[in-house]
């Protein structure tokens, strides 16, 4: 009888490569949030892929990009920090874009951390390139005898996902089944359930608004006739931000309710009467006591 294999997998990247988009697919529903905007993953997610004879735990890690504050210098701890004791490194790219001078320095950090950790470089967005684009990010990749196999995928579609799992699953080790079977992530809800309104926030505003947000649960209860009450506040930065989050007659507060409550719901499994407000806490992201607060533990 073969025995039960396991293993943590850190997926790591530059920003927007399609790391979360990939996550979701493999796990089977959203456990990370997605969106086009640069470093919308602050946290490390883990996802929970359980199939018969194995268990991957994958670790989703925000875009690696240079720090510009606090919570920036928070996020590139995070990614590098998991890149340790675990079974293997999922390193993305993203095949429209080529290997930019971000995806350089990452490869340059990967081969100096990674030590004996194996490396499987997934090519994503094939679909939007050529086979001589996707052939030009190989070949750059070849080169690094730290990455031991390439796979050419895309996450959107799920060409090919089936073969990078088998991949991925080939360097777990016999182990522990670490989390029940239907587990698909050790977030807490009120975790999920922030993010999920962040992302909704991510997808509604201006371009220079999304890196200033920030969510904070402040309350979940249960009334126990189904229905949850659910109180979030969406920290901004300026004055000026918390009046387009607003919205004309809260129109814009309404669409990011409206956008994240349907999702939220079929996190609960129960109907959920959803209010948002908006604060003003200038400068949060180099705030330590702001980014403890909202779940970025610097320790």
């Amino acid at each position: 009888m073969s025995k039960f294999r396991s293993g943590f997998i850190t997926i790591i990247g530059s920003p927007n490569v399609g790391k979360s988009t990939l996550l979701n697919l493999l796990v089977g529903q959203k456990v990370s949030i997605v969106s086009e905007r640069a470093q919308t993953t602050r946290n490390r997610i883990a996802g929970v892929v359980t199939r018969k004879g194995y268990q991957m735990v994958f670790l989703d890690t925000p875009g690696v990009t240079g720090a510009k504050n606090r919570l920036g210098e928070y996020m590139l701890k995070v990614a590098y920090d998991s890149l340790k004791e675990v079974e293997c490194v999922l390193f993305m790219l993203d095949a429209s874009k080529g290997v930019r001078d971000m995806d350089e320095a990452l490869i340059e950090n990967l081969r100096r951390r990674v030590g004996d950790t194996p490396v499987v470089a997934a090519i994503n967005k094939t679909d939007l390139v050529s086979f001589d684009g996707v052939e030009t990010v190989r070949e750059r990749l070849e080169k690094e005898s730290f990455i031991k196999r390439i796979v050419p995928i895309s996450a959107q579609s799920g060409r090919n996902v089936d073969k990078l799992e088998s991949v991925l699953a080939s360097y777990l080790v016999e182990g522990p089944q670490y989390y029940p079977e239907d587990m698909v992530t050790d977030q807490p809800m009120r975790v999920i359930t922030a993010e999920i309104i962040r992302e909704k926030a991510l997808k509604s505003l201006r371009q220079e608004i999304p890196h200033g947000i920030g969510v904070d649960m402040e309350r979940i209860s249960d009334r126990g006739d189904g229905i949850f009450d659910i109180s979030a506040v969406i920290y901004c930065e300026r004055d000026s931000h918390k009046g387009i989050i607003i919205g004309s007659k809260g129109s814009m507060l309404k669409r990011i309710g409206s956008a994240a409550r349907p999702e939220i719901e079929t996190l609960f499994g129960a109907k959920v009467n959803l209010q948002l407000w908006v604060k003003v806490r200038p400068d949060w992201r180099n705030s330590a006591s702001a980014l403890r607060e909202l779940g970025y533990n610097e320790d």
